[in-house]
């Protein structure tokens, strides 16, 4: 990542509040980018605002060869997805097309849930950094693990949550708030290595890298981003088996 000449400002963020990035609005985007400016790569519209990340780029994201900063590219490598030999089986012996990675920047795997009562979520007054643990139960996942995590985005409106599945370690030495039942939306995360090519509107099987259980999971590609670290994605339509 390239040094900023100064720090970066709300005038400075496109102001679409697009969601791209993993936070709903620019502003809470900012505030991410205090404690860690190499997030700064998420934001997709900033590719050609050379003047905020690297004043002598002169190239299109697209166009990039020298891997600036500006272009969220390193040496000139666009992605980094190697192609996998491997045959990855569950602890059912079935296949899988690759492991789900959690973001660096994250303690575990990104899942976006919503409680079975989702006025729970005010109720509660969840807040981000917020522990949590609560189950996935029905059609999106049925899991019979209960899942703990830490809380990185909240919508009040809607009682949807973002958290990251940690563990029960945390629960355990800080405390709690229990959401009960919960529908698992969808997974984000990277992908390192796959055996198969990753397209939008396709299902694939994968597991999450953390996975208690080690099954397999089903999900549609509804997103995509090529970052230095992997590609991003997102998966939705959820199931396990």
């Amino acid at each position: 990542m390239a040094n900023l000449e100064r720090p970066i400002t709300l005038e400075d963020l496109p102001g679409l509040d697009c969601g791209l990035c993993g936070c709903r609005k620019c502003s809470e985007f900012l505030v991410r980018l205090q404690d860690n400016p190499d997030l700064i790569r998420r934001c997709l519209h900033l590719t050609a605002s050379k003047a905020v990340l690297d004043p002598s780029c002169s190239a299109s994201a697209a166009g990039c060869k020298t891997g600036c900063a500006s272009c969220g590219t390193a040496s000139g490598e666009t992605f980094k997805v190697s192609p996998a030999t491997t045959v990855w089986r569950d602890t059912l012996d079935r296949e899988f097309d690759f492991y789900l990675e959690h973001f660096p920047e994250d303690p575990g795997p990104r899942e976006i849930i919503l409680p079975h009562n989702p006025m729970i979520t005010r109720e509660l007054d969840i807040q981000i950094g917020d522990t949590l643990i609560g189950r996935p139960l029905g059609m999106s996942c049925g899991c019979p693990i209960t899942h703990c995590g830490v809380v990185r985005e909240v919508d009040q409106r809607t009682g949807v949550l973002v958290w990251c599945v940690t563990g029960p370690l945390g629960p355990r030495a800080k405390g709690y708030k229990d959401l009960g039942y919960y529908i698992a939306e969808g997974y984000e995360g990277l992908i390192t290595e796959t055996r198969a090519e990753i397209k939008v509107g396709l299902r694939y099987y994968f597991q999450p890298r953390r996975c208690m259980l080690q099954w397999r999971h089903s999900g549609l590609v509804n997103y995509i981003n090529r970052t230095p670290e992997g590609l991003q994605v997102r998966l939705e339509g959820l199931w396990i088996g």
